[in-house]
């Protein structure tokens, strides 16, 4: 689908956009019956439907300019939705703008337009889809609308229906949907190891919720990407090939088609490549042989452990699960606090002190149930409750109870945008295995997120504690996975 920006200058000090003058509708009528008939979509209903046959009616965002009121209604029914009109007079005007982006840029502007009849005060659009069911668009629409005798125009908040977005966390997923890329089975901006992370997001979001509708992502992804970069999901970064490796074992627990897990075995066969010797072992994290970190080796460790369990008679990825444990043991990365430092010192082959990222913290918590349930080893799971007791109680990591990135962004737009996501699903697993002991902990997260950190489509930004911020699918998928593990 191309996608096009409809740039409109804004009156910073009115709090409004500038718009040319009001268009002749009657000398119009043509143009616009054939911008509707190229923007027509159609689902349970096509696009046009009168309001009057809606069988539910939801006032939802709305804008005010110079007295009149711009207000989206929706028919979470039907999943549409129309625009109203109040407080105005002849020739005032409304319309919608549809976007399958999250708002970012919308294809479909100025549909449904509709002025304020003479004698009249108010007026409604007609309904229109939210989302594109036939081309699986996710998306959400807004009111603008002017006065008639003045050139300044508003819009309303981004709005969409309750279909596919029942509850938060549904809600959420939704919200991570519309960045989803079908044309590369990407999200974001062509994002690479963060849309594994996405990816993993929406698969954890269909077991927890029951919510099916996005599992075409799965095989969008796979067919689209199964031959790009090394081929197989690996590339010169291990903890990407890790990442990705991880998400088709999410992927292959919930379809149970065996060429996701062949390709996770590809991704922990990639990596033992890397494997060797200096300082006694550990995965290297780029194929250069330059740095070994925390977070590949964590990320060895839980996949290793995940693919001996799910295939039968293995002993050789449970060995190399067992011995990236023991490895990582040995180079105090694991420091005296019980966090996790971001990697080792090639000269002393020891903790190099570095931050201790929130996603180093989660990941190894997740190998470490993941080895616990391979082995039973009874002092992995220990270990995992000590590192999960010091991430939840760090004033550093999570300052007055909410989780915190170090030098957290305010941009969404960074690669620890991801971090947190990891941290929680990590976090997630343990808890589920320790008998629910973090449930207070995530359920005031997800609580404080919700209410503190987003939008009117259930966008999320960076901060959990708030302000919220601008989103990403790097911000949105790591609140997805917040609410995931969330009681």
């Amino acid at each position: 689908m191309s996608l096009r920006l409809l740039v409109i200058p804004v009156l910073v000090a009115a709090g409004v956009l500038a718009a040319p003058a009001p268009k002749a509708h009657a000398d119009d009528k043509a143009a616009d019956q054939a911008a509707l008939a190229a923007a027509n979509i159609c689902n349970k209903y096509c696009d046009g439907r009168d309001t009057a046959l809606a069988p539910t009616d939801r006032a939802s965002v709305s804008a005010s300019l110079y007295g009149r009121r711009f207000t989206i209604h929706v028919n979470d029914t039907d999943a549409m939705i129309w625009g109203a009109l109040d407080g105005g007079q002849a020739g005032d005007e409304i319309w919608l703008d549809r976007s399958f982006d999250g708002g970012r840029t919308w294809v479909d502007s100025r549909i449904g337009d509709s002025v304020v009849a003479a004698g009249g005060t108010s007026v409604r659009t007609r309904q229109y889809n939210v989302d594109n069911w036939a081309t699986n668009g996710v998306g959400a629409l807004r009111a603008c609308g002017k006065a008639g005798d003045r050139p300044e125009l508003v819009c309303s908040a981004w709005a969409r229906s309750t279909w596919n977005a029942w509850d938060r966390r549904t809600a959420a997923a939704t919200a991570l949907m519309m960045q989803y890329n079908t044309g590369t089975g990407l999200f974001g901006n062509e994002a690479w190891w963060t849309s594994a992370n996405a990816l993993t997001a929406i698969i954890d979001n269909a077991r927890r919720s029951g919510m099916g509708s996005y599992r075409y992502a799965i095989a969008t992804t796979y067919d689209k990407q199964l031959n790009s970069r090394l081929g197989q999901f690996r590339n010169e970064y291990l903890d990407d090939t890790g990442w990705w490796a991880l998400a088709w074992v999410d992927a292959y627990d919930l379809t149970g088609d065996s060429r996701y897990l062949n390709t996770a075995r590809a991704g922990a066969d990639h990596m033992f490549a890397y494997w060797d010797t200096r300082c006694g072992g550990g995965v290297w994290w780029k194929t250069d042989r330059t740095v070994k970190n925390a977070i590949e080796n964590s990320l060895y460790i839980q996949l290793n452990a995940a693919l001996s369990k799910r295939i039968a008679g293995d002993t050789v990825y449970r060995a190399r699960a067992q011995a990236g444990w023991a490895w990582f043991q040995t180079t105090g990365m694991l420091n005296g606090q019980n966090l996790v430092n971001d990697g080792i010192n090639l000269s002393t082959c020891r903790n190099n002190g570095n931050v201790t990222w929130t996603y180093n913290q989660g990941v190894l918590i997740n190998a470490l149930v993941q080895l616990n349930r391979l082995t039973g080893d009874a002092a992995a799971l220990a270990t995992a409750r000590r590192i999960g007791d010091a991430l939840t109680t760090s004033t550093y990591l999570s300052p007055n109870g909410i989780l915190r990135e170090p030098n957290e962004s305010s941009t969404c737009s960074d690669d620890g945008s991801s971090f947190k996501g990891a941290a929680v699903r990590g976090l997630g697993a343990l808890n589920t295995v320790a008998g629910g002991v973090y449930n207070t902990y995530l359920k005031r997260n997800a609580d404080s997120a919700y209410a503190n950190d987003r939008d009117t489509i259930d966008a999320y930004g960076s901060h959990w504690a708030g302000p919220r911020t601008v989103t990403s699918h790097s911000c949105q998928h790591s609140a997805l996975d917040l609410l995931n593990a969330a009681p």
